[in-house]
């Protein structure tokens, strides 16, 4: 889609959220400037009215004229119940909203296009049923063309339901809330009546496609969708044009085409690039652009603009994954989308928090678990360099009723995200059996993976078990095995993982798996001094985060023996909300993330990971909420990427350093004093830059 030039975007932010005569101002301006303006995208965000309801709602003939509040998109009606227990509200949630649609906009298309509405959305306008669409993390896009009155003022009524139901997956509210409301972006999208197809399940309307691709050359194939409302052919160009990084035109292929009134009319287009910039993930990310116009007697008449980051992907059994030819290292960690006390209606703000956040980790990675998400993430992974594993909500359970949803959910995650370069693999399913291959479960994984291959026949699929074994009737539909392990939280020992692997290894040497969750709860408040032997994962009260940060010491230690294990994705990069959970002394918390779950405090495991994935010149001192000691003999972790490191006990200098478990894990015995002990650790970097880190221990 087309953004709107700078100038009347700057003037959208300022007056939209005030006066929704001055949209109509913005749209007659649209409008008067006829053709050349081509299509125009106007943020719908502000001026909404909000209220929850009875699901029976029609049945009260006042309800809708009772007392609304006045509230901006994103927006969620369940930024605080669900985030606190199972006492949270699921039903309807009612929006509201006047526009005003200018009359010189009769002879153009106009369309509202919502990015996610949590989770069964009903649209009407002017009292008038617009749509339905099912689902709270793909988008939807609807014709406003022919229901609203131009040179009038108009009404959009949109109702939001949350409720967990058999036929729209996910089906429970288990293992993460889904919040309800209108919380991602809504737009108002105005095209010519002959226009790129804005309805192709809320898609681009174009598809690019590349293959060939090298440091010589890489071929670009571009599919657009085209549609003509109007009553007789119309023939124009259609223009593509690939511009690089700084915005300098490199290629362009411009050819007539008749487009019919009737139905639509795909047209591909090939361009080669010669000595092409290759996309290198976080090393280079790369981005060219491409445009797609249809041009009618010079006149623009619409136009799309998508990335394009040039790149080949390649997995290989047992050797690991490469990109462009190269090996690529694939640390991988995985995000939920929703923040304390602003449930999922996040910012651009806010998703570029967490990005630079996984960037300052280290990873190379992301696993957007378990549903769609914002496309700020995709746009943002491109710009980054982040591979993604972008997937469906099918998780947890299965009602047997989900298919059809199931299905819709596929096809819009592809369509809407097929340009994304840093999307490498499309997930099916996560955690949902079957007994037999002819069960449920197993038809509908086959079903799923034939709908991505379908649709997109050079990406890989995946599906993910939460067993250790290869032969699960539902799991070997897809190109890749995912496997989530929780080897010393939910079962057996955290060394555990090792046995495991090396079993895949030797008894499925050609299968590509992916550990595809691993880790274990830890609570920053609470400490202990050593590790804790009984632990009880799902209704204990005591995780001391000590325990997560040995979970992760060992296991990536293990990881990186293990090139079989094509891609490692730690559990979770933040911490989320679970409303059904009362776990590890927070309520409705799941406390595995590396980060707080207002991203205010780090853990002493993501400065594990930093150690081990990130470059550059780190040292910390771990355990350092652990503070209260009691046994004077004890052992110092640090964690840092420097070739040295000296360690001082109240100004000491400690000279034995301890085995750890790879280069980047330094261990010390030492002896504390009765009283405060203060520890310190330094280290030069090869540019000559001095780090410390100090914690002060008490011993009793």
């Amino acid at each position: 889609m087309k953004f709107i030039p700078s100038v009347l975007l700057i003037s959208s932010i300022r007056v939209l959220g005030y006066n929704w005569l001055l949209i109509a101002t913005l749209l007659c301006c649209f409008a008067n400037q006829g053709y050349a303006q081509g299509r125009n995208e106007i943020s719908f965000n502000e001026g909404w009215r909000f209220k929850k309801g009875a699901n029976d709602y029609q049945k009260d003939i006042g309800f809708l004229d009772e007392k609304w509040e006045k509230v901006t998109v994103p927006h969620t009606y369940n930024r605080e119940d669900m985030q606190l227990g199972k006492d949270f509200y699921t039903g309807d949630g009612f929006y509201k909203k006047d526009f005003f649609v200018a009359d010189s906009l009769r002879n153009r298309r106009l369309f509202i296009r919502f990015e996610g509405v949590g989770s069964v959305a009903e649209v009407y306008v002017n009292g008038r049923f617009l749509g339905e669409h099912k689902g709270s993390f793909s988008a939807f896009a609807l014709e406003l063309t022919h229901s609203v009155n131009y040179g009038e003022e108009n009404s959009i009524l949109v109702k939001a339901n949350n409720v967990a139901r058999p036929d729209v997956i996910p089906i429970n509210h288990f293992l993460f809330p889904l919040y309800g409301g209108i919380y991602r972006p809504v737009s108002l999208i105005v095209t010519d009546k002959v226009n790129i197809k804005v309805t192709d399940h809320a898609s681009q309307g174009i598809y690019i496609t590349q293959n060939n691709v090298s440091a010589k050359q890489a071929h670009v194939k571009i599919k657009a969708k085209l549609e003509n409302q109007g009553k007789e052919i119309r023939s124009m160009e259609l223009v593509t044009e690939i511009k690089d990084a700084e915005g300098k035109s490199i290629k362009k292929a411009s050819e007539k085409v008749p487009i019919s009134p009737q139905g639509e009319t795909l047209k591909e287009q090939e361009l080669v690039l010669k000595r092409p910039h290759l996309w290198q993930g976080v090393k280079d990310p790369y981005l060219y652009s491409v445009t797609v116009s249809l041009v009618d007697n010079g006149k623009v008449l619409d136009d799309v603009t998508q990335p394009l980051g040039l790149r080949k992907v390649e997995v290989k059994a047992g050797e690991g994954f490469f990109l462009n030819d190269r090996p690529y290292p694939m640390y991988g960690v995985t995000r939920h989308q929703d923040r304390w006390a602003f449930g999922n209606a996040l910012t651009h703000a806010q998703h570029l928090e967490d990005m630079m956040l996984i960037k300052e980790i280290g990873a190379t990675t992301i696993r957007l678990a378990h549903y769609q998400q914002a496309e700020d993430m995709y746009a943002l992974a491109d710009s980054l360099g982040f591979l993604i594993w972008a997937e469906i909500p099918f998780i947890n359970r299965s009602s047997g009723e989900e298919t059809e949803n199931a299905k819709q959910q596929m096809t819009e995650l592809i369509r809407q995200n097929f340009n994304h370069p840093s999307i490498y693999i499309w997930g099916i399913h996560n955690e949902v059996y079957s007994k037999t291959p002819d069960e449920h479960v197993a038809v509908l994984s086959r079903e799923l993976n034939d709908i991505a291959k379908t649709n997109d026949p050079d990406r890989l699929t995946g599906a993910v078990s939460g067993y250790g074994e290869m032969d699960r009737p539902a799991n070997l539909a897809g190109d890749v095995q995912g496997m989530n392990r929780y080897y010393g939280w939910y079962e057996g020992e955290i060394g555990d993982l090792e046995q495991w692997v090396s079993g895949l290894e030797n008894k499925y040497p050609d299968h590509i798996v992916m550990l595809t969750e691993y880790g274990a709860d830890g609570n920053m408040d609470q400490g202990a001094e050593m590790l804790p032997e009984n632990r009880n994962p799902v209704s204990g009260k005591f995780f001391p985060e000590n325990y997560q940060t040995e979970t992760h010491i060992q296991q990536w230690a293990i990881i990186e023996d293990h090139p079989y294990i094509t891609a490692s994705y730690l559990w979770n990069m933040f911490e989320f909300a679970v409303p059904m959970w009362n776990r590890g002394g927070v309520n409705a918390r799941n406390l595995k993330g590396l980060i707080t779950f207002d991203r205010k405090r780090k853990k002493d495991s993501f400065y594990w990971y930093k150690a081990n994935w990130n470059p550059a010149p780190m040292i910390y001192l771990a355990n350092r909420r652990d503070n209260k000691r009691t046994a004077s003999s004890t052992v110092v972790q640090v964690f840092t990427n420097l070739d040295a490191v000296k360690l001082y006990v109240n100004g000491a200098l400690v000279e034995k350093k301890l085995e750890g478990v790879n280069e980047h894990h330094w261990l010390y015995n030492i002896q504390l004093t009765k009283g405060e002990n203060i520890i310190k650790a330094e280290g030069v970097s090869e540019t000559g830059e001095v780090l410390l880190d100090e914690i002060r221990w008490k011993l009793n």
